[in-house]
């Protein structure tokens, strides 16, 4: 009689997206310390992949249409010193594979931000607080004669352009090829994961918007894709009536992303021909400062390569990351939330994705896990 098989161990993560590719990889290099014979599989379910190419993928996979850039925003709240946190572990990574794998897609690069009117966070930063709060180093505030007409403070620094579909990619790759497994499925709960395999341990839920989570909602944004190849350095300015306009290059002949829009609730996903025209007019007036602006003149233009229209997955309150304990038939399962990072996941990845790995420990390196209900 030829022995039984049993179904190994399986980390179900749901998503993606930047969020659920780097919690994939981290959850790898975490069952690397179980002997083989009781190794997890980490299985990355999702409905869409990266993509080179755009159009490709829905305006809901929002990762697929991010500018990318590490901006940090001052943590004057409980939230944001949390996203503080995340956003400074990530800068690390990023400078770790800026030099041990130049090619996986970011860019070490200058960032300048001018803002009209800056808000008491802004105006009370300083260096100090800025290095302790983001790890990037080269802050300096610009003096008076080195900002634009309106400009109230500007400051520069060093930070990181991420080219994000090339990026996504080489995550995908990366994990494929150190073990993991992917399947093609679009869930209905994130509990729904525990029916995918016959021994599933533990859920991951990086769905970006949760599944019925009331306190998430669409942030609609809209860009650039242009052939401005000029743009050395990533330049935000924050206008006086509370829009942002930005120039982020995206390195690895990605082009360069000229916005953006910021539109909390609205589900529109069709491009505005006026929305181009004003993202447009307002990056020619950055593109002096973003590199050579020769290129990038009222007569000549820039060539658009698309219109881009993306939905944030965003949350009241911020990310949601936690471990919930549930019902799965006559089991017990646990979930460890990872979702709602509204246009922040880039710049927080891997500091969530380490903050996942730490909850999900007890579930597979110690005894816990899913257990018959008493």
């Amino acid at each position: 009689m030829s022995a039984t098989r049993v179904s190994p161990p399986t980390v179900v993560v749901i998503g993606a997206g930047i969020v659920g590719l780097t919690c994939s990889l981290q959850l790898q290099h975490l069952v690397q310390d179980v002997p083989i014979q009781n190794r997890p599989v980490v299985l990355l379910v999702a409905r869409e992949w990266p993509s080179s190419t755009p159009g490709a993928s829905s305006v809901d996979y929002a990762s697929m249409w991010a500018g990318a850039h590490v901006r940090p925003i001052p943590a004057t709240t409980p939230q944001l010193q949390r996203e503080a946190r995340w956003l400074k572990h990530t800068v690390a990574e990023f400078a770790r594979q800026v030099e041990t794998e130049p090619w996986v897609g970011v860019t070490r690069t200058p960032g300048v931000e001018y803002l009209d009117a800056p808000d008491a966070g802004y105006a009370a930063q300083t260096k100090e607080s800025f290095d302790e709060e983001t790890g990037l180093p080269g802050y300096r505030k610009l003096g008076k004669d080195e900002l634009p007409r309106g400009v109230v403070l500007g400051y520069e620094y060093e930070t990181f352009c991420v080219n994000a579909p090339l990026y996504c990619a080489n995550l995908l790759r990366r994990f494929v090829l150190e073990g993991g497994k992917t399947l093609t499925k679009e869930l209905k709960s994130e509990w729904e994961a525990y029916a995918v395999r016959p021994n599933v341990r533990l859920v991951v839920n990086a769905s970006g918007t949760g599944f019925g989570d009331a306190k998430c909602f669409p942030t609609k944004g809209q860009t650039v894709i242009t052939d401005f190849t000029s743009a050395t350095k990533t330049v935000t300015r924050q206008n006086k009536d509370g829009s942002w306009s930005f120039i982020i290059p995206r390195f690895f002949h990605g082009g360069t992303i000229v916005g953006g829009t910021k539109e909390p609730h609205d589900w529109r996903t069709e491009p505005s021909d006026h929305t181009r025209q004003r993202l447009l007019a307002a990056g020619q007036k950055l593109g002096r400062y973003a590199g050579d602006a020769s290129l990038w003149t009222e007569t000549s233009g820039v060539g658009v390569i698309a219109d881009v229209v993306g939905r944030r997955p965003t949350r009241h309150g911020g990310m949601r990351v936690e471990v919930e304990e549930g019902e799965v038939g006559e089991w017990v399962g646990h979930v460890v939330h990872a979702y709602g990072a509204g246009g922040r996941g880039y710049e927080i990845s891997w500091g969530v994705a380490r903050e996942v790995m730490e909850l999900a420990k007890p579930f597979l390196l110690g005894e816990t896990g899913t257990k018959a209900k008493l």
